[in-house]
């Protein structure tokens, strides 16, 4: 945009807007990713209903029996974390496999009598299953929806659950849990949308609109986390500086402020060639 690097005295310029009329701007991008995942997500969750995180039961010998949990317990919260579905415990246990989890559950007795505590349980390794696990069993079922509200509301975790999905893979990265061949560049992307989509081709169109529906909620709430994330030359980059002018009174000087975006806009580059490099590795490799 004009004015947005450089000065520029135009009225219609980019820096001429006040500092909160530029915060708005930059940040209305990453804001309407999340809207048009949270729209996607009405469409998705009022097809296919919701998930809960209700126990079918424990299985034998593992720390979720020793615990004392069984058949009809809900699982509410993990360490803390809020869990809506049981593809939400799921992604939990998976991206914290050794982590000793404090569980929180909801159990509601034969007078309808509800109470809530809490269990510490450590996960242990199935070789069976090559992973560490509770012990917790799902019916793996989606409920319908009883009411526009609730439709929201669902539809807003499911948003929330791909933005934890970004945060938790980057402490998987982080810790050494993924490897160069789990991460995949623009390249990648698409040739595991084109897999998606043929798996998918044999159950229906409908089942192939979905699906890239649900690719589509993903990748909009990724492109939102990741151009929140203060790294100069994204949006969050930028909001940085813009809201330290907030604090300041007065702006950062442009062309230092532009100097820093470009350095950012260089490594996101080098980045970008090393994940084409990667993904083509892995196509013909």
């Amino acid at each position: 945009m004009v004015g947005e690097d450089e000065e520029c005295n135009e009225e219609e310029a980019f820096g001429s807007k006040s500092v909160w009329a530029r915060i708005s701007v930059v940040a209305a991008g990453p804001v309407f990713n999340f809207i048009l995942a949270f729209l996607l997500a009405m469409i998705l969750i009022g097809v296919n209903g919701r998930g809960g995180t209700a126990l079918r039961g424990v299985i034998d010998g593992y720390p979720a029996q020793a615990a004392g949990l069984q058949a009809g317990d809900e699982i509410v919260k993990l360490n803390g974390r809020r869990v809506h579905s049981f593809r939400d415990v799921n992604w939990y246990l998976f991206t914290h496999p050794q982590d000793t989890v404090k569980v929180t559950v909801g159990r509601t007795d034969e007078a309808g009598n509800r109470e809530t505590f809490v269990k510490e349980i450590a996960p242990v390794y199935s070789q069976e299953n090559q992973s560490y696990m509770l012990g917790v069993e799902f019916d793996g079922r989606n409920y319908p929806l009883n009411n526009p509200v609730q439709l929201m509301a669902y539809s807003a975790y499911e948003v929330q659950f791909w933005i934890h999905y970004v945060f938790d893979t980057f402490r998987m990265m982080f810790n050494g849990m993924v490897s160069m061949n789990d991460i995949s560049g623009p390249v990648g992307i698409v040739d595991t949308i084109d897999t998606t989509v043929e798996e998918t081709v044999p159950y229906g169109i409908s089942a192939v609109i979905l699906t890239l529906i649900n690719l589509t909620i993903l990748l909009s709430s990724n492109l939102g986390v990741m151009n929140l994330l203060p790294i100069p030359a994204l949006d969050g980059g930028r909001l940085v500086f813009l809201l330290l002018e907030a604090v300041r009174g007065k702006p950062i000087d442009r062309e230092k402020e532009g100097m820093v975006h470009m350095a950012g806009m260089m490594v996101l580059l080098g980045l970008m060639v090393l994940l084409l490099f990667n993904d083509v590795r892995k196509l013909f490799g």
